[in-house]
């Protein structure tokens, strides 16, 4: 029944794609040759790059392509289309024209962070469509949170189309406020931390569909650490100039990072050891400073209501002993 199963699905993918090329549909050709029904193997990068060509022109075809690629998605149950057209919007976001980036940003017009609606998503056919379910739904979570963390940073996280030079990297995040640098970290660790669950491709006995996502998703959590590094260091810069309250956050995202580190270490074989090393340094640093900052705000606060409550009771004893004063007891006029 596998093997029956697999051989229709093949018929059905050289059928698509021959109505494709009758009605001379380059783009749905293309995207039909990069997300067949075969289960190991990950799309021909030819096909993504006509793919992401599709966005050379204007904004309607562009947002075409997008609602194409997106009904193909939300419409098939097989998990290796599912896994491909993932990859193929995760290529947009990366490698994409601004155009194609903009229309992917924009639908659906709900927006919402489970907008990809595959975090149900099963695939029963057989033993492997079932184990690469998981990866579907894994995947989408992580473009998901992708391109949210992308809106809060104003731009796409690690595509090639932003790189900027690193010193006005640097002066761009100089130039945020402490409440917004603290909810880019909160954004980014989000995404690390969601990286750091995804499920074990050994089961998947190395599958070079699941290899090619693994080699995606670790290249965003190497940018991602790198801006998070960023803003740490940033932090250290200006650690007098926190509120008590956000040096709260600021703590409570340090515990975070360095509770998910570890495990993205052991987990992200492209990440250089010394880079990590050195952020992990300053995490420790930036954060044992924020709880020395906080232990003597909380010092002061304690000092200050300590003195108030000391004024208070002088005031309240002095209150009473003159109102003792003013007292007459009537029996003691007797002996007067």
């Amino acid at each position: 029944m596998t093997k029956l199963k697999e051989l229709i699905d093949r018929i059905k993918d050289k059928a698509l794609q021959g109505k494709a090329a009758i009605l001379s549909k380059r783009t749905t050709l293309s995207l039909l040759r990069a997300t067949s029904h075969d289960s190991f193997t990950p799309p021909n990068h030819k096909y993504i790059n006509t793919l992401l060509s599709s966005g050379d022109g204007s904004r309607a075809t562009a947002s075409s392509f997008i609602e194409l690629l997106m009904d193909r998605l939300q419409t098939t149950q097989n998990s290796a289309v599912a896994l491909k057209c993932l990859i193929a919007v995760h290529h947009i976001i990366k490698h994409g024209t601004f155009i194609l980036q903009d229309q992917l940003s924009v639908y659906p017009y709900t927006g919402g962070r489970n907008y990809l609606n595959l975090s149900n998503f099963r695939d029963k056919t057989n033993p492997i469509s079932w184990e690469l379910s998981s990866w579907v739904r894994f995947y989408a979570h992580h473009i998901e949170q992708l391109l949210c963390t992308s809106r809060i940073l104003g731009f796409f996280l690690g595509a090639s189309s932003s790189t900027q030079g690193k010193e006005t990297h640097e002066e761009t995040v100089a130039g945020l406020t402490n409440a917004d640098l603290l909810r880019e970290i909160d954004s980014l660790l989000a995404l690390v931390e969601g990286i750091g669950k995804r499920p074990n491709p050994v089961s998947t006995n190395g599958n070079k569909l699941v290899v090619e996502i693994v080699g995606l998703v670790e290249e965003d959590g190497v940018e991602a650490l790198r801006e998070v590094s960023i803003r740490v260091n940033e932090f250290r810069e200006r650690m007098g100039s926190l509120s008590f309250g956000e040096g709260v956050e600021l703590v409570y995202a340090m515990k975070r990072l360095e509770e998910c580190i570890e495990r993205v270490m052991m987990m992200m074989m492209v990440l250089e050891v010394a880079h990590v090393q050195r952020l992990w340094d300053s995490v420790r640093e930036l954060k044992e400073k924020a709880e020395i900052e906080l232990y003597k705000e909380e010092r002061k606060v304690y000092r200050t209501v300590t003195r108030h409550r000391e004024i208070d009771s002088v005031r309240i004893n002095g209150t009473v002993l003159n109102s003792v004063g003013l007292v007459q007891f009537p029996s003691s006029s007797r002996f007067l």
